[in-house]
């Protein structure tokens, strides 16, 4: 690293140039004026002055945009560069060598690994945006509309068949509130199905979670499935309560979503280990 300049008197400006010049090879680039001054320790037109200068040196010693033989300094035999190639054809000159260096040691540099690898591959660039754009989940919101319809429907209407309907969930507390218990079933039943769904699809969790996701999730959806098929059944024959059967099933499923929820929950906070594998 060189050391700034220490003088007790006014330094000419060409006196000053090769201690800037040595400033911007370990620099790799032309010091600004704020660092000339700094470095210097000369005023803000001598600074400008050296900067100008130096900058005047870079643009008689930079290269030609096509390449040719460089020579190395300790061989006197030129090496091999992309000569014949044409500009477009590399795009990335200006990133791998540094332009404002007057030290030819960069040319060289890239030259070689031109050579050696046979031109800049595509896999050098960096992903594109069209890339990295992820896709857009939006559609499956308008799907869900119509579904969300026809499943709420008849989950309800299934519900009231077999028993669910109007009840006062808070008696002698609020003696006017009532609720439906029909919801819980769209409610518990799909919503399980597609929170079980997501984690099996992420692999993001454990294998036992994911394992059980997958198949809780399936069950959920073929559960969803019958008890469409049943009410819709059930409201084509006019039957105003369902069989037992069916009473008994239904009447099983909160509990045994609340069980699955439970269940999947603690194996995705679990650690996997030897031992549960």
């Amino acid at each position: 690293m060189s050391t700034p300049l220490r003088t007790s008197y006014p330094v000419p400006v060409n006196d000053l140039i090769p201690a800037a010049r040595s400033l911007a090879t370990e620099l790799g680039e032309i010091p600004s004026q704020n660092r000339l001054m700094k470095h210097l320790r000369v005023g803000k037109d001598k600074a400008k002055a050296v900067h100008a200068a130096l900058t005047d040196e870079h643009a008689d010693t930079r290269p030609e945009t096509h390449l040719h033989s460089v020579p190395d300094a300790d061989d006197t035999e030129p090496i091999e560069t992309a000569a014949e190639v044409a500009p477009e054809e590399f795009p990335q000159v200006s990133e791998l060598v540094d332009p404002v260096s007057p030290d030819r040691a960069g040319w060289r540099k890239w030259a070689s690994r031109v050579v050696r690898r046979g031109g800049i591959s595509p896999a050098d660039e960096t992903t594109t945006e069209t890339d990295a754009r992820p896709i857009r989940s939006w559609p499956v919101l308008l799907l869900a509309l119509p579904a969300f319809v026809a499943v709420w429907s008849g989950w309800v209407g299934l519900g009231e068949l077999t028993g669910f309907g109007v009840v006062h969930p808070l008696p002698g507390i609020a003696d006017g509130f009532t609720i439906n218990s029909a919801i819980t079933l769209p409610i518990g039943v799909e919503t399980y199905a597609a929170f079980a769904l997501r984690v099996w699809l992420s692999g993001r969790v454990p294998a036992r979670a994911r394992k059980f996701a997958k198949h809780t999730a399936l069950s959920a959806l073929i559960l969803g499935a019958l008890g469409q098929v049943a009410y819709h059944l059930l409201e084509a024959q006019g039957v105003t309560s369902a069989p037992w059967p069916i009473t008994t099933a239904v009447a099983c499923l909160p509990v045994a979503v609340l069980g699955m929820g439970a269940a999947l929950a603690h194996l995705i906070n679990t650690r996997e280990n030897g031992s549960n594998r």
